[in-house]
């Protein structure tokens, strides 16, 4: 499985977001740190659910984090989250 579909199953299952979108943006850093040929080394995260509604921002990247945690995270470099209440 691909580390974006990881990360769809995994926030899905958490969340059951209203949307759910998982960018790869691994080639636009291309030749810094973290980066592989193949790409899923940076990915950006926009995610609406009402389960974030009661959540600091903070507290929506924290359960972000450990909903991901240890794996897809650990197989990644950089992880950007847009979170919000729906």
């Amino acid at each position: 499985m691909s580390v974006r579909d990881e990360i769809r199953t995994k926030l899905s299952g958490e969340f059951s977001p209203a949307k759910l979108e998982i960018i790869d943006e691994s080639e636009s850093h291309r030749g810094h740190s973290g980066w592989k040929e193949g790409g899923e080394t940076h990915f950006r995260v926009v995610i609406e659910a009402d389960s974030l509604r009661d959540m600091s921002r903070i507290e929506r990247h924290r359960a972000i984090h450990k909903a991901l945690s240890p794996e897809p995270l650990a197989r990644i470099h950089a992880l950007a989250i847009s979170a919000k209440p729906t």
